[in-house]
């Protein structure tokens, strides 16, 4: 199995399952309940190489962290510092170069060109968008 880095301790994931909307993992060495308690909560952190690819269109969180973005004028807007999970479509927090916070949605038609290899993000704000932030 995979070895991941739990609480930046290595460990060896035997097998994982999901029990409602959370995954689960059963750790070699851990064969008790007290054994897991003490991982509740943990943070787990797996290497990027073995990272599982994502369907096109899709991107990890953590690849978009960074990324330049533009307007197609090719104006930077700023940079993606954070990402926040919502009710509805999740945002992209862009830090300006005047250093404000712009809130972006980030949906397929507002986020028109991704490309985490190159650090950039091509988005066509809505009329206004750019006047809340």
């Amino acid at each position: 199995m995979k070895n991941v880095l739990v609480n930046q301790a290595p460990m060896e994931v035997e097998r994982t399952w999901m029990h409602g909307d959370h995954i689960i993992f059963k750790f070699k060495g851990v064969d008790t309940i007290s054994d897991a308690e003490r991982l509740a909560g943990a943070d787990v952190s797996i290497p990027i190489e073995q990272r599982a690819p994502v369907p096109e269109g899709e991107y990890y969180q953590s690849d978009l962290l960074g990324c330049e973005v533009f307007d197609p004028t090719g104006r930077l807007l700023g940079t993606v510092e954070a990402w926040q999970e919502t009710a509805g479509t999740p945002l992209l927090e862009v830090r300006t170069p005047d250093q404000k916070e712009m809130l972006i949605p980030f949906a397929q038609s507002i986020c028109t060109k991704i490309d985490p290899e190159h650090r950039r993000i091509e988005v066509t704000l809505p009329e206004g968008l750019e006047d809340l932030n």
